[in-house]
């Protein structure tokens, strides 16, 4: 039997400078750029809040994990639950194609007739019985036993 190799750490990213991932360094990335664009557009001091915020939001979003996931997919699942209702109520009506449905399977059970199935004689089962306990050697005879 041949033997395969199964992948294993397939949640692992790859690694580009040092101990950052892809997904780490562009994330700073967009971070620099946001900061270096609000250097241009405003003034010193608003420049170092906006600055220290986008590195502050960047680093959470680059390196904080939560329960092993990263954050950006804690926020994902997040907005996600937020969406959903809180409470679910079970509607047992049923809606109008359903009823349609049902009203359809009814009527073809209705209209369905049921044909009695021919039941075979106690002579052709002993015969097959015979056949079966012969292992093949008895063929049946040409008389046909009723």
């Amino acid at each position: 039997m041949q033997q395969f190799t199964i992948p294993q750490f397939i949640d692992v990213e790859d690694k580009i400078i040092g101990p950052i991932t892809i997904r780490q360094f562009v994330i700073l990335l967009v971070a620099l750029m946001a900061s270096v664009i609000s250097y241009k557009l405003s003034d010193f001091v608003l420049f170092l809040t906006l600055t220290l915020f986008f590195f502050i939001f960047g680093g959470v979003l680059a390196f904080l994990k939560i329960n092993g996931r990263p954050f950006h997919y804690f926020i994902l699942n997040v907005v996600q639950t937020l969406k959903k209702p809180k409470l679910r109520i079970w509607n047992n009506k049923l809606g109008r194609k359903e009823k349609e449905m049902e009203e359809k399977e009814t009527a073809a059970k209705q209209t369905a007739k049921f044909e009695k199935k021919p039941i075979y004689p106690k002579s052709k089962l002993a015969e097959l019985s015979l056949v079966v306990d012969t292992g093949g050697v008895y063929q049946g005879g040409d008389d046909n036993i009723t």
